[in-house]
């Protein structure tokens, strides 16, 4: 009883701060699906990643809020519209990826599937049609159980997902934007960033909450493409 009381106080405190969260309120205002666009918003604002013309990879897509912000600044002449992305002419292409569904978004590619699986691979790869991608996002977050040895081996698992993706799919000159978190597995993550990519940025957004032991790792520039 005494935990079932502790859980629904811990959910009423999460649900108040996310209503009165600043993000939360833009993000609405903004039409974005959710807060985490301005993680990403704030990463490209720092390192200039997403320019006109680039096939950028979306992994972990849903519910869409990166591929949001991707669609806009990929169409910088077209006006805001409905669901936080720009509408009308696209200059480049957005392919997105997530085990759960995603509601569409104009001239978005979308799968739904596992990555781990060769079909869905495939199918990504068809997509790609060939050409590398100047840009790989991953929001990728494992349900974590609470357990800190068995949920960084979740986490680490993910964020090598993206890694061995990106040095496959990745152009010599590309980046990779992976979310991680801070705990047992990230030296080892931090690490393999440095042994792959030229340069490593380590960044929090000030979207990120300050009680998440979440971060972002951005690696520039393949070491052996």
């Amino acid at each position: 009883m005494k935990s079932a009381v502790k859980s629904s106080k811990v959910n009423r405190a999460w649900l108040n701060d996310h209503v009165n969260d600043t993000y939360v309120k833009l993000a609405k205002k903004d039409g974005y699906r959710a807060r985490a666009a301005y993680k990403l918003q704030e990463i490209d604002e720092t390192l200039h990643l997403i320019k006109p013309g680039q096939l950028v990879v979306d992994l972990g897509s849903t519910p869409g809020a990166w591929s949001q912000y991707v669609r806009r600044k990929l169409s910088p002449k077209a006006a805001a519209g409905g669901g936080g992305a720009a509408v009308g002419e696209l200059n480049g292409r957005i392919i997105a990826l997530d085990l759960l569904a995603m509601e569409p978004i104009e001239g978005v590619i979308f799968i739904q599937g596992d990555i781990r699986e060769d079909a869905v691979l495939t199918e990504l790869k068809d997509h790609m049609q060939g050409q590398l991608a100047d840009l790989v996002i991953s929001d990728m977050a494992p349900n974590l159980s609470g357990i800190s040895s068995a949920d960084a081996a979740r986490i680490e698992h993910l964020v090598e997902l993206a890694l061995e993706f990106a040095q496959e799919q990745l152009k010599p000159d590309g980046a990779l934007v992976a979310k991680v978190f801070h705990g047992g597995s990230y030296d080892a993550l931090y690490k393999r960033f440095t042994e792959t990519f030229v340069t490593v940025k380590r960044l929090k957004p000030k979207a990120s909450r300050d009680r998440s032991s979440e971060t972002f790792l951005i690696g520039l520039a393949l070491k052996n493409p």
